[in-house]
């Protein structure tokens, strides 16, 4: 899904360093947060480790979370990603409205 960064601004909103379900995750409050981020591990296109303990960081940090409290508006949404054209066709007649775009890449393809 994406979605616009106005959400950044939106009162409550919690920056989580890496998955928020992991007890080694911080959570910051937005947009400052995001200083916190490791961007590079983030978007890595690769991160694993023959280290388990780095395997497990990298892991949990390519994860990284924007927490928004209740729900995300639609009014937020830009569009979705899916990767291939058979999941585009039934989202497309799902959703109707939203700008469906294929991108394997996002899904580790």
């Amino acid at each position: 899904m994406r979605v616009n960064t106005d959400v950044l601004d939106l009162p409550g909103v919690v920056i989580a360093d890496g998955n928020a379900a992991s007890r080694w995750t911080a959570f910051w409050p937005s947009p400052a947060g995001l200083a916190r981020v490791v961007k590079d591990l983030v978007f890595a296109e690769n991160w694993t480790d023959n280290n388990p303990i780095e395997q497990y960081i990298n892991t949990r940090v390519k994860c990284a979370e924007v927490l928004v409290p209740n729900k995300v508006e639609t009014r937020f949404i830009l569009g979705l990603y899916v990767p291939n054209i058979d999941m585009k066709k039934d989202l497309v007649q799902i959703t109707g409205s939203y700008s469906v775009d294929i991108d394997a890449h996002l899904f580790f393809k």
